[in-house]
Order: structure tokens, then C-alpha cells, then sequence
């Protein structure tokens, strides 16, 4: 059986191996979520911040003067964790922290670590949900039900709310 911080690390481990969330911010954009890209090291996974390279123009970016609240929806590779985050966002420019986290593949979105349009948005996420799925994740519902059991029987243990 695993435990919360078991499910939790497992859901770091996929969150770094397939980086993409759909982000939104609660009460704005009618609630839309958009698909970003979460960027952390080992000290961002330890605090519960996530990072988001983005443009200050951007819609979202826009929207985040408004509400700073935000909710995040992650599914991995081969759909085996599932994962829905709550917590605030804000604009946090840092230069060393922009260094730290650079890569290829934002150098492709700015022209320079200095663009003027380049935002970076920190997440602090407070609070996740995050189920385990797998084979017996779907069948065990099936089996249950044969045999005259709730469908969700038996599943707590593939669940875990954690506060980060």
C-alpha cells in the first residue's frame, strides 16, 4: 500500500519525465485552462513551486493582475497518474533564477535571458490530489461491481492529497 509522500514523489518523478500541465486561473478566462510547461529542480520540488516561462503579453499573463489563484490538471505518459494542483501565482523575474532554470527549448520561445517580453512565473502550489492508475485501476472497479461491491472498493490506497 502506498502512502501519500510515496504517491507524491511518484508524481514528481512523472511530472519531470513529461513536464506539461493545463494551468488556469481560478475566476478568470471563464475558467479555461491552457497547456504550460513546468520547469523545477530538486529545491522547487522540496518547496512545491513550479516554473512557467510565458510572455508578460500573453493573456494568462494578463489575468494573473487580476487573481493569483490557480488550479493545474496533470495527466502522465501512459495516463498511470493523474494529478489536480491548487495554489498562487505571481511574476517573478529573478535573474539568477531565470539562469538556473534556463534551457534549449525556452532559449527557442526569447531572444536572450534579458527579452523583454520573457515573464516567469512562479506557481506555489499548496495543496494536490493525485491518483494512481494502472491496469488494476480499471478493471478493479469492474471486478468489484461482479462481485457486489461499491465499484471504489479497495481504491483509497491509489489516492493521496498532499499539502506542499
Amino acid at each position: 500500500m502506498a502512502d501519500d509522500r510515496e504517491i507524491e514523489g511518484k508524481f514528481w518523478d512523472a511530472l519531470k519525465d513529461s513536464p506539461f500541465i493545463m494551468l488556469g486561473i481560478e475566476g478568470m478566462r471563464d475558467g479555461a485552462t491552457q497547456p504550460m510547461t513546468a520547469v523545477f529542480e530538486d529545491r522547487d520540488r522540496d518547496a512545491g513551486v513550479l516554473w512557467i516561462f510565458t510572455a508578460n503579453d500573453h493573456d494568462f499573463t494578463r489575468a494573473m493582475g487580476r487573481s493569483n489563484r490557480a488550479m493545474a490538471s496533470y495527466s502522465a505518459k501512459g495516463h498511470g497518474l493523474f494529478a489536480s494542483l491548487r495554489g498562487t501565482l505571481r511574476i517573478d523575474n529573478d535573474a539568477a533564477t531565470i539562469e538556473r532554470l534556463w534551457n534549449p527549448i525556452v532559449a527557442e520561445w526569447y531572444e536572450g535571458k534579458d527579452d523583454p517580453k520573457l515573464a516567469l512565473v512562479r506557481f506555489d502550489v499548496d495543496d494536490a490530489k493525485i491518483w494512481l492508475s494502472d491496469v488494476e485501476g480499471f478493471l478493479k472497479p469492474a471486478l468489484n461491481k461482479l462481485f457486489g461491491r461499491k465499484p471504489e472498493a479497495g481504491m483509497d490506497e491509489k489516492v493521496a492529497e498532499v499539502s506542499l
